[in-house]
């Protein structure tokens, strides 16, 4: 006897189903999930205000080293709760990370698709921009622009989606020249379709896959900037509760109270961790073909 065929899925129920099975996409989306949340109800979840100082209550260890459930995860040098601060932080790294990678990703999206679609003169203008930005070290460029304008999250955002464009660019590009030799876009184009259709509502939803990847990419990126330069002195100004202000804070207590250091390192890893699994899993979901 023979067996009926199986329902054929859709390509967004395929989709869909691979995801389900991707432990890393699940497992860094409920992470991504709670440190949004996090961010979100941030007023609520705070037991504290972190910008409250409290010399009584300074260098209080958190609870794993014997401290007391009133600061579970201690106090700093000038009596701050650290988990307070903590919450509040989640804010700064998702706000710098999500202005400076949008950003960043329309500049690069709308120079890659236009050298992709039109080539010619644009293509090698477009070519040139991306070599002139290669050739600029990011961090070094980001510390001589802050140092000069002011270490304020508005300019950090600014600067930081000014100088991350470039994997945009150059990615989109190569996918539009792709898109651009098929059928259906010398279709559109022989029916007559404006130029600005073609590019938005053809060539744009057949390269968001590639969007989305290189946006989680930048955005961790652009978070670990951030925390560099906050380590340095020269990004996010106290007293605002950047985990990698937290980490510069706690560097000269390193060899008596690691802790200090260990709490935000450990929170900005994850938040990067699960941002490039984020990526990847969506890579694989979108383009199950290209991996092994």
């Amino acid at each position: 006897m023979v067996s009926p065929p199986a329902p054929v899925l859709s390509p967004r129920r395929q989709m869909l189903r691979r995801a389900l099975r991707h432990r890393g996409l699940i497992f860094s989306s409920i992470v991504l999930g709670l440190i949004v949340l996090i961010a979100v109800f941030a007023p609520l979840l705070a037991p504290y205000d972190p910008y409250k100082q409290s010399l009584i209550a300074r260098m209080k260890p958190p609870v794993y080293l014997g401290g007391t459930w009133k600061y579970p995860l201690g106090t700093d040098a000038l009596g701050r709760d650290m988990l307070s601060r903590l919450i509040y932080g989640a804010r700064v790294s998702l706000m710098i990370g999500l202005v400076s990678a949008g950003l960043s990703a329309v500049i690069g999206t709308v120079m890659g698709i236009s050298a992709g679609y039109f080539g010619g003169r644009v293509d090698r203008f477009v070519q040139y921009l991306i070599n002139v930005r290669l050739a600029m070290p990011v961090i070094l460029v980001a510390l001589a622009t802050v140092s000069l304008l002011g270490g304020s999250m508005f300019i950090i955002m600014i600067v930081m989606g000014l100088l991350l464009w470039d994997r945009f660019a150059v990615v989109l590009r190569s996918a539009t020249m792709q898109v651009r030799a098929m059928e259906y876009i010398e279709a559109a184009e022989m029916l007559g379709a404006r130029q600005s259709r073609i590019l938005w509502k053809e060539i744009l939803p057949n390269v968001s896959s590639h969007l989305i990847v290189i946006f989680t990419l930048e955005m961790a990126h652009a978070i670990i900037l951030e925390a560099g330069l906050s380590f340095l002195g020269l990004g996010v100004q106290p007293p605002t509760p950047s985990w990698g202000l937290m980490i510069s804070e706690g560097k000269e207590m390193l060899l008596f109270d690691s802790w200090l250091i260990m709490i935000p390192g450990i929170a900005l890893f994850l938040l990067v961790f699960s941002i490039n699994m984020f990526g990847d899993g969506i890579r694989d979901v979108t383009a199950p073909e290209g991996r092994n």
